[in-house]
């Protein structure tokens, strides 16, 4: 995320606590984010477009699924792919798994069809229409013409969207996962009320700054969320730039205890 995506007074601010922070011999990383996805990026003429977050984090994303789906085989849902550019990482290297990127938006649903295109992989199928905010999700899911879901994959959607999307996002996970199936989000989350770095504080001011329906969410809210929904976070992996993903399974198949901690 870029400086100039923050309203003006928390420029101002975050300028101020990276110059005490720099002074102090120590970096600060802004979380990544773009409220429309691509928009910071260039345009293709297919309609491809291009978000500079995707280049920065795509390896770390793609280690934790290389991790957590080894082996395994069946079908995928990314909700909220954005440019669609993750979906074709994630396909390129697991083609044992079918991939359905997903998005509500006109101009992401194109770009993902673009890339799709671009791409030429079979394993990519073509984009639902995803409204996350509704637990039934798409007509294809609901009718049975994909398969029961090895995982859902959400990254940076939670936070820029009302709480009711978080809702129907593990309502319709647990509703569309197989048995061991696993829901995995990323993105920045607080821990026990607290931020995980002031970076993330800032941004969750700017978020709530644009929208009071947004912001950097809770784990213990979401762990709640899950258990409504009979789902368990089983494990949470640190990632860079202040990210985390965290990982939820059904209750019945995760180990007692704590989730287990992961640093990448």
């Amino acid at each position: 995320m870029s400086a100039g995506f923050l309203p003006e007074p928390e420029q101002s601010r975050l300028k101020a606590v990276k110059a005490r922070w720099q002074r102090a011999g120590r970096e600060i990383d802004m979380t990544e984010y773009v409220v429309e996805f691509g928009r910071d990026g260039r345009v293709e003429p297919d309609g491809r477009l291009d978000a500079p977050p995707f280049h920065r984090n795509h390896q770390a994303i793609r280690a934790v699924l290389q991790r957590v789906l080894a082996g395994k085989s069946g079908d995928v849902v990314e909700a909220g792919s954005g440019t669609g550019q993750h979906v074709v990482d994630f396909a390129r290297h697991f083609p044992g798994i079918v991939w359905w990127p997903s998005d509500l938006h006109d101009a992401h649903l194109k770009s993902i069809a673009a890339w799709r295109a671009h791409a030429g992989l079979a394993n990519i199928r073509p984009p639902l229409r995803i409204d996350l905010s509704d637990p039934a999700w798409c007509p294809e899911l609901r009718d049975g013409s994909v398969a029961p879901l090895l995982a859902v994959f959400c990254a940076n959607v939670i936070h820029i969207a009302p709480w009711r999307v978080a809702e129907g996002l593990f309502a319709g996970a647990a509703r569309y996962l197989r048995a061991d199936g696993q829901l995995l989000l990323y993105g920045p989350f607080k821990r026990d009320g607290r931020h995980t770095a002031l970076s993330n504080a800032v941004f969750d001011t700017s978020l709530r700054h644009r929208d009071p329906e947004w912001g950097v969410r809770e784990i213990q809210d979401l762990e709640k969320l899950a258990g409504h929904v009979g789902l368990a976070l089983t494990e949470v992996a640190e990632m860079p730039a202040n990210n985390l993903v965290l990982v939820f399974e059904r209750a019945e198949q995760a180990r007692p205890g704590s989730p287990s901690p992961v640093h990448m």
